[in-house]
Parts: structure tokens; C-alpha cells; sequence
């Protein structure tokens, strides 16, 4: 079993994965990654997901490449699927090509990254992905 408290990021992307998987109210107004609702305003129940980017320990952008029927692409942005310990499973987010559409598309792409690994943690701002 791993020490989470080695594992900062683990403990604020927990708080997001459980935020992704409820909708209960809030009434905190905190900001930053571990606000504890979804959304500019906790009114407003209909985000269900908080993208996040990761750099590397050199100060590199985190980014992977995958394949979405015969495309390759490549991704920096992510959605926390699941934590346990220090791994993070994450879905790979895509950039929307359609105007006036969500910011980011779900994929069906998934990674697993070692938190260990990362120095810094991005939230972005918070999103209603559909095929979540």
C-alpha cells in the first residue's frame, strides 16, 4: 500500500473523481482544483467533469498520442476516471471541432499515469462532457 500523503495529487484528484460522479449541492464557494462542486456557480448542477492537464518533472506539457479510428492524434487534456493510490486513470479529452460546442469531446481512449511521475497539476475550467 502506498502513502498517499507522498502523493498530493492523489487526495485533489479523488476529490474531483467523487465531484465527476455526484451531484449533490455544496455550500462552499472555494476556488481552484479542489472546489467542491462542478461549475462557475454552485447553482448550476449540470458540469460533470473538471479537465485537468499534467506537466512533467522537467516542466514538460504532459501529452500522449492515441488513435481514433484510422487518426492519430494527440491529447494534453484529461478526465479522472479513477484513483487508486498514486495511479490516476484518466479518459483522454479531444479537442471539439464543432463551433459552439463543449470545449473538449469524451474519447474511448484511456491511460493510467503515475502520479509520482508529475510535478504539476492544471484544472481547467469545469465542462459538460456527453459519453461520460
Amino acid at each position: 500500500m502506498v502513502n498517499n500523503d507522498s502523493c498530493c495529487f492523489a487526495k485533489i484528484l479523488k476529490v474531483i473523481e467523487i465531484l465527476q460522479n455526484s451531484t449533490n449541492d455544496s455550500t462552499c464557494c472555494e476556488e481552484g482544483c479542489d472546489k467542491p462542486f462542478l461549475g462557475p456557480n454552485q447553482n448550476f448542477i449540470c458540469y460533470n467533469t473538471r479537465p485537468v492537464q499534467f506537466y512533467t518533472r522537467n516542466g514538460e506539457l504532459f501529452e500522449v498520442t492515441y488513435t481514433e479510428g484510422e487518426t492519430t492524434l494527440t491529447s494534453n487534456v484529461f478526465r479522472v476516471e479513477r484513483v487508486q493510490d498514486c495511479c490516476c486513470k484518466c479518459r483522454i479529452l479531444q479537442p471539439s471541432t464543432t463551433p459552439g460546442t463543449n470545449t473538449f469531446v469524451a474519447t474511448n481512449s484511456f491511460i493510467t499515469i503515475n502520479l509520482k511521475c508529475m510535478c504539476v497539476l492544471k484544472c481547467l475550467d469545469d465542462i459538460a462532457l456527453e459519453n461520460v
